[in-house]
């Protein structure tokens, strides 16, 4: 474990001991969604692991202080915060010598986890390529991490403002695994399912041996997607076309870089009258739900 890293109590003894722990990342709470929706989210998904004898790990920088394992007054702290950084690999020391706050988006989350000996981290999606990337060369940072870091991503699968096909060939040139938990088919965030096809696995016990081989062979991280409730589900046609609307008002205002994503996340809401945030809220309750039965089975299987 790094010296510069601080892991709440809680966790540390969890990991000690063997009991199963989830990380969590802090990208949602201080950046994804609004006062006080964004904490109560927060605290939602912490109990729900609780819930299921999981210990909650949510990671991110407090004044320049990399944390594993938050508790009320930070996530508090993160979600009424209006200068924290939003953080990727590339910005943790940069936030750390700032003693700034930091919130990790997926592939910080994963840097920190894998410090502290977290082998598994659930969360809404990955980031990956967009679309046109063979001109803007705007890949998620997200993709080169789970080639590197040995952490298990449970997401249901990429946004589906991004280049899909695209995004799934840089991961398999990368040599990372890609899953389904109970579907074929690689999800799209509010999607289901699309064409795209994917190794299927159906039980908790399946998903913990393939993480437990790759983490033997140190082969760096892997990805289980699981689909959205179908309750929740978007149509695939619906959400496309108002990707296309917001697509088209980027190129018009000519947004470019980091901006991009966050913008387009916005008008999808506005335009879907709130039900693309209710369908986020969804998944991600879903996935921790999913990776809580994962992280049980990884536990009892390594002992």
């Amino acid at each position: 474990m790094d010296f510069n890293l601080s892991v709440a109590p809680r966790v540390a003894e969890a990991l000690a001991v063997g009991q199963p722990v989830v990380a969590l990342e802090s990208t949602i709470i201080s950046h994804g969604l609004p006062w006080p929706q964004n904490l109560e989210c927060a605290l939602e998904l912490e109990a729900l692991l609780e819930a299921e004898d999981v210990v909650p790990a949510t990671v991110a920088v407090l004044g320049g202080q990399p944390t594993v394992g938050l508790d009320r007054a930070a996530l508090e702290h993160l979600a009424q915060g209006r200068a924290v950084a939003k953080a990727s690999r590339r910005d943790l020391a940069r936030v750390m010598a700032a003693r700034q706050d930091g919130a990790t988006t997926v592939a910080a989350t994963m840097v920190l986890a894998a410090r502290a000996g977290i082998p598994l981290f659930a969360t809404g999606g990955i980031g990956g390529v967009h679309r046109g990337a063979a001109q803007s060369f705007d890949i998620s940072a997200d993709l080169t991490e789970l080639a590197r870091t040995p952490v298990a991503v449970v997401c249901a699968g990429a946004k589906s403002v991004l280049d899909l096909p695209r995004t799934l060939e840089v991961l398999e040139t990368h040599g990372v695994p890609v899953v389904g938990y109970g579907t074929e088919r690689f999800p799209a965030f509010y999607i289901r399912e699309t064409e795209l096809e994917i190794p299927r696995l159906d039980e908790p016990g399946e998903v913990a041996r393939l993480i437990h081989h790759q983490r033997q062979l140190d082969l760096g991280g892997l990805v289980v997607t699981v689909p959205i409730p179908g309750e929740e589900a978007l149509a695939a046609e619906v959400v496309e076309g108002w990707i296309q609307a917001a697509l088209g008002e980027v190129a018009e205002a000519h947004i470019q870089g980091p901006a991009v994503t966050p913008y387009l996340l916005r008008r999808l809401d506005e335009l879907s009258v709130g039900r693309v945030v209710r369908a986020n809220l969804a998944l991600v309750r879903n996935n921790v739900r999913v990776a809580a039965a994962i992280a049980r089975s990884l536990a009892t299987l390594e002992g």
